[in-house]
This record gives structure tokens, sequence and C-alpha cells, in this order.
């Protein structure tokens, strides 16, 4: 596969929509340690990074995840979205990436393009059996759940016992079978009420590590890999 099929000519998309308030004031959302998603201009996820080395509209972007990647051969065009730990919100971007050696890409033309308070990561639906274990309260104990979906920030739970909006609770899943279980901390942020006995709870991960996120991220895209591969 080309370059050019892979992300598309280096010509311009339409920019994202930028809200009338967006001002420069919004480039301080950025900074030096963001997680950030890197897409085509089309939406397809290219591959997880820390932006690092910020300095005007240059930067570069650490990869985490150590997915294969079509030889670039010019600076390409992508989307990138990050989230600020700083306000909880999520920053959209453009920039113009070309590769350096191991796993670094330096970003060119860094805009901010607009702010918002939606979902910053990529989530990859899974439908996998889980425990989500409380230590006080009604629920005390190791409960049996369903892990809907997963992002490196957090993850949806169903289940059929009631917690409330800010329990946290040890949630213990595996991922892939030829891997070790994954354990994360979670503090409900969402409820949803789908009927008397079944509840969805959008939890965030809490006190995670650089190391805890880099396997998150390795599983997710594993797990998307593995998934594909069945499709």
């Amino acid at each position: 596969m080309s370059l050019l099929d892979f992300f598309g000519r280096r010509a311009k998309a339409q920019p994202i929509p930028a809200p009338e308030e967006t001002s420069k004031a919004d480039e301080l959302e950025i900074y030096s340690g963001m997680r950030v998603e890197v897409t085509t201009l089309e939406g397809q996820l290219l591959f997880v990074a820390k932006l690092l080395g910020l300095n005007g509209d240059r930067a570069e972007l650490h990869q985490y995840s150590e997915m294969e990647l079509p030889q670039v051969e010019e600076p390409c065009h992508v989307r990138i979205r990050g989230y600020s730990d700083h306000d909880r919100k999520a920053v959209y971007m453009e920039g113009v990436i070309s590769p350096r050696p191991k796993h670094i890409w330096q970003v060119e033309e860094l805009t901010v393009c607009r702010i918002g308070n939606d979902r910053a990561f990529f989530r990859l639906d899974t439908n996998l059996n889980a425990t989500a274990t409380m230590f006080s309260g009604l629920a005390i104990g190791e409960k049996p759940c369903v892990m809907l979906n997963i992002s490196v920030g957090g993850a949806c739970v169903s289940s059929e016992y009631k917690y409330h909006e800010g329990d946290k609770f040890l949630l213990k899943v595996k991922l892939l079978e030829d891997r070790p279980e994954s354990v994360m901390f979670c503090q409900v942020l969402r409820i949803v009420e789908k009927s008397e006995q079944r509840f969805e709870y959008g939890c965030r991960f809490l006190e995670l590590t650089e190391e805890d996120q880099e396997k998150i991220i390795q599983n997710i895209f594993a797990a998307q890999r593995q998934k594909r591969g069945r499709s």
C-alpha cells in the first residue's frame, strides 16, 4: 500500500469547524506530556502517542503502540486529538507529521481546531465478562459485570448491581486470552439505567502509571487487530 493511498493526498481537507469562541488562549490547552491519538483525515486511527517538546507550532509525538505503518515517504497531514488532564477537555488539532527513529514523529504546523468536553480517546467495543470489586457499601465484594468498551482513560461496564456516582472499584478483565488479566482502579462518572435489573456505568481509570497506560494501549491495539482478523 502506498503512503498516498493510506493517508490521502497532501492537499488539506476541510478543517474541523472551529467555534467562534476559539481564540489564542485555547493554545494553552496543549502541553508537553499530553496523551494524543493520531488519525487520518478520514478518521482512521493510526497510533497513540505522547506529545513532547512543544515549541510554537512544532512538537514530537512519541508513539505508545508499536503498530506497523506504511513507509512514510513525505510529510502527511493528520488530525490529532488530545486530552487535557488539567481541564479534562478534549483538544482537537491538525498538523503535518514526518517519521523519526525509534517510533518518534515530528509534527509541524500544529493548529488547535476546537476544544470540547467530549471523550478524547478511541474506544474499543469489547463485550467481555469481567468483575467489579467494591471495598465498602451495599455492593461490597467481587461482583460479575460485562465490560462493553475500553479506552486508555476509562471503560463502560454493564451490571445488575447498583452503584452510585463517585463509587470506586477494581475492574478485572482479560482483554486477550494469551495475556494476563488486566486490573484497573475505576470511579463511576455516569449511570444509565437500562432496566430495573441492569445498569450501565461510564467509568474513568484512577492512579494509572505510565506503565499501566502503556499496557492498556498495547492490549487495546492487540485486541483490535485480533477483532479485525476475525471479521
